[in-house]
């Protein structure tokens, strides 16, 4: 048996947000999360030059095509953002993040490409996983052990990004993985993973059959929580076909 990608997406401006600056894509070979930054008509901007440049990619890839070609969406997104910063200088500081798995075309490997802040979950075997590390602030400080990972979820500076997609270099973390027959995957906006904790997200996971529902039920959740930023969720599930 062949291992297949299935997903779905949803996102919602929250209850604070006047826009919404995530973007997402959730599609048979490709799912990616983006979230922008830098006021809102640029924020939403950032996101979508993003997506625009990472959607190309859902299509069959070899195995050992899957990070060079998500090397080149990176480049790609940098390049937009470059542009539209240079067409217009207010737009200046504007980015996004991005968090994005592509599956090989024979199931048999997927790689991740993730700048920022943006998460993506393994759900395996009934025990989740944070597979992205957060390019943040308050993460370098629970790496230094100035602070531990309990503060690091109510620090006042928890948004502050290290790094994002804004036009310059970045150093983004490439990783390719094994999928297994009903590994479920979690890619989301800090809108979610901010406010709902990870036992509850694993609750979720497991006991949402469905995508969709799955996935309306996590924004439900974010949304009860206060809803303060905008929430985007990707649930992708690998099945046999």
């Amino acid at each position: 048996m062949t291992l297949k990608l299935r997903s779905v997406g949803a996102s919602d401006r929250g209850l604070i947000r006047s826009g919404n600056q995530d973007a997402q894509h959730a599609g048979n070979w490709l799912v990616a999360v983006a979230d922008g930054m830098g006021g809102m008509a640029a924020g939403d901007l950032a996101s979508r030059i993003a997506m625009d440049a990472f959607a190309p990619l859902d299509v069959e890839t070899p195995e050992d095509a899957l990070v060079a070609a998500l090397q080149g969406g990176i480049e790609l997104a940098t390049a937009g953002i470059r542009r539209a910063v240079e067409e217009d200088p207010e737009r200046q500081g504007m980015g996004t993040t991005l968090t994005a798995l592509l599956f090989a075309r024979t199931g048999s490997c997927l790689a991740l490409a993730h700048v920022g802040d943006s998460r993506a979950y393994l759900f395996r075997e009934g025990v989740l996983k944070q597979v992205t590390r957060d390019d943040t602030f308050v993460q370098m400080l629970v790496d230094q052990g100035v602070i531990t990972a309990e503060q690091a979820s109510s620090h006042p500076r928890r948004a502050v990004v290290t790094q994002a997609l804004q036009g310059d270099e970045v150093s983004p973390t490439y990783a390719t993985m094994v999928p297994w027959a009903g590994d479920r995957w979690l890619l989301c906006s800090d809108g979610l993973s901010n406010v709902v904790r990870p036992d509850t997200l694993a609750e979720v996971l497991g006991g949402y059959p469905d995508r969709e529902a799955c996935a309306a039920k996590l924004i439900d959740l974010a949304l009860r929580a206060g809803g303060p930023d905008n929430v985007t969720v990707v649930i992708a599930d690998v099945i046999e076909e």
